[in-house]
C-alpha cells in the first residue's frame, strides 16, 4: 500500500513492486551460477601450483560468497517463487519464518566476513606493491591463515547486536477459511495467528535498533568502503612508483629488461584483477550503506518509504558480488585460467582413458569367451 506523500516518491513503490516479480527468478539464477563458479574457484586455487597466501585469502572469500548465494538459495524458493496455491498461513508459519531469519543472519554474517577477505587483499595486494621485501613476512602463510581465522571467528560475535534487533513475532490477520488473504470476507473469514520478523521488545524499547543501524551502515558498509578507496588509490600509486624505480634499475641487458618486464606484466594482471573485485565492491556497498545511514539519521519513514522499496536491489548487488568473481578470475588472471583450461583437460583425459579401458575389457572378455568355447567344442569332437 503506498501512503500520501511518501518520502522518496510514488516512483520507488511502483519499481519495488514491479522488480519483485521478477526478483525470485533472478536470484535464484544467480545464486545457481554463482554456486557453480564459487566451486570452480575452490577447484582452482586448491592446486598446487595456485597455492600462494594470495590464492590463500581468494580461497577464504571464495568460500563466505559461497555461503551467502547457497543460505539464499531455500531462502528464495520459499519466499518469492512458491505456488500461487501455496496459503499465505503457511508461509508465515513459525518454523518457516524462523528459517528466513536465520538464513538473513547467515549472509549477512558470511557477507561480513567476505567483506574482510576483501579488505586483507588490498592490504596484502598494496605491500606486495610497495615493500616487496618484507612481503614474505608480513604476508607469510602463517600470517594469512591468521588474517582468514580472524574474518570467520570475529564477524559473528560483531553481528550480536543484529540477532538481539530482530525476533520471530505473532501476529493476527484476517484471512479466509483455506488460509489466503482476501478482502472479501463473505464466504467466512477468522482470525489467523501468523509469525513475521519484526522488531525484537529489547529493540522497540531500548537503544539496539539505532546501534544495528549504525553497525551496518557505518561498521560493515561505509568504513569499509573508505578503507578500500584509499588502498586502491595507494596501490595504484605504489604500482606507478615500483614500475618507476623497476625501469630505474634495469641494466642494459636486453635479457634482463625482458625478465623484469615480464613479471611487471605479471603484477600489472594481479593488480588489475584485485581492483576489479574493490571496485565491484564499492558498487555493491555504498548505496545500502549510505541508505542505512539516512535511515538513522531521518528515521523510520524514511526507512519505510525508501530503503526498504530497494532492498532487494541492494540484495541483487550483493548477490552478484558474491558470484561473479569466477569471471574476472578467468578473464583477467592468466594463470587461473591456464591452470582451469588444464584440469578441464585431465578430466577429458581420464574420460577418454577409462572409455578406452572398458573397450579393452569388454574386447578381452569377449576373445576369452570364444576362445573358451573354441577348446570346449575340439575336446567334444
Amino acid at each position: 500500500m503506498i501512503e500520501s506523500d511518501p518520502l522518496c516518491g510514488t516512483g520507488v513503490y511502483t519499481f519495488q513492486r514491479d522488480f519483485e516479480e521478477i526478483y525470485g527468478y533472478l536470484s535464484l539464477t544467480i545464486c545457481l551460477l554463482g554456486s557453480v563458479g564459487n566451486l570452480l574457484n575452490v577447484w582452482v586455487f586448491t592446486r598446487k601450483n595456485m597455492l600462494s597466501s594470495m590464492n590463500v585469502l581468494l580461497i577464504g572469500l571464495t568460500a563466505a560468497d559461497l555461503v551467502v548465494l547457497l543460505v539464499n538459495i531455500p531462502y528464495t524458493l520459499h519466499q518469492y517463487l512458491r505456488p500461487e496455491t501455496f496459503p499465505y498461513r503457511d508461509l508465515y508459519t513459525y518454523g518457516w519464518t524462523l528459517f528466513s531469519l536465520c538464513c538473513i543472519n547467515l549472509q549477512r554474517v558470511f557477507h561480513g566476513i567476505s567483506t574482510w577477505h576483501t579488505i586483507m587483499l588490498a592490504i596484502w595486494r598494496y605491500i606486495a606493491v610497495a615493500y616487496p621485501l618484507k612481503e614474505r613476512i608480513w604476508c607469510s602463510m602463517k600470517n594469512t591463515y591468521w588474517a582468514i581465522a580472524a574474518g570467520y571467528l570475529v564477524y559473528p560475535f560483531l553481528h550480536i547486536p543484529l540477532y538481539l534487533t530482530f525476533a520471530v513475532t505473532p501476529v493476527v490477520e484476517l484471512l479466509d477459511e483455506d488460509g489466503f488473504e482476501t478482502d472479501d470476507c463473505s464466504a467466512g473469514c477468522r482470525n489467523t495467528t501468523v509469525y513475521k520478523i519484526r522488531l525484537s521488545y529489547v529493540a522497540e524499547k531500548g537503544f539496539l535498533k539505532g546501534v544495528n543501524f549504525l553497525m551496518y551502515s557505518i561498521l560493515f558498509r561505509l568504513t569499509p568502503s573508505v578503507v578500500l578507496t584509499a588502498f586502491s588509490l595507494r596501490l595504484i600509486w605504489a604500482l606507478v612508483e615500483s614500475r618507476k624505480r623497476r625501469q630505474n634499475l634495469i641494466s642494459a641487458s636486453t635479457q634482463e629488461y625482458a625478465r623484469n618486464m615480464e613479471k611487471e606484466k605479471q603484477m600489472n594482471r594481479t593488480t588489475r584483477m584485485l581492483l576489479a573485485v574493490l571496485i565491484l565492491f564499492l558498487i555493491t556497498e555504498v548505496p545500502a550503506g549510505i541508505f542505512g545511514f539516512f535511515s538513522m539519521i531521518y528515521g523510520k519513514k524514511f526507512y519505510k518509504d525508501c530503503y526498504l522499496q530497494l532492498v532487494e536491489i541492494f540484495d541483487i548487488l550483493t548477490l552478484i558480488y558474491s558470484s561473479i568473481t569466477f569471471a574476472i578470475y578467468y578473464i583477467m588472471s592468466g594463470q587461473f585460467r591456464t591452470t582451469f583450461k588444464s584440469l578441464v583437460c585431465s578430466l577429458k583425459c581420464m574420460e577418454m582413458v577409462t572409455g578406452r579401458n572398458a573397450d579393452l575389457d569388454e574386447e578381452t572378455t569377449t576373445t576369452t569367451t570364444t576362445t573358451t568355447t573354441e577348446i570346449i567344442n575340439l575336446q567334444s569332437s
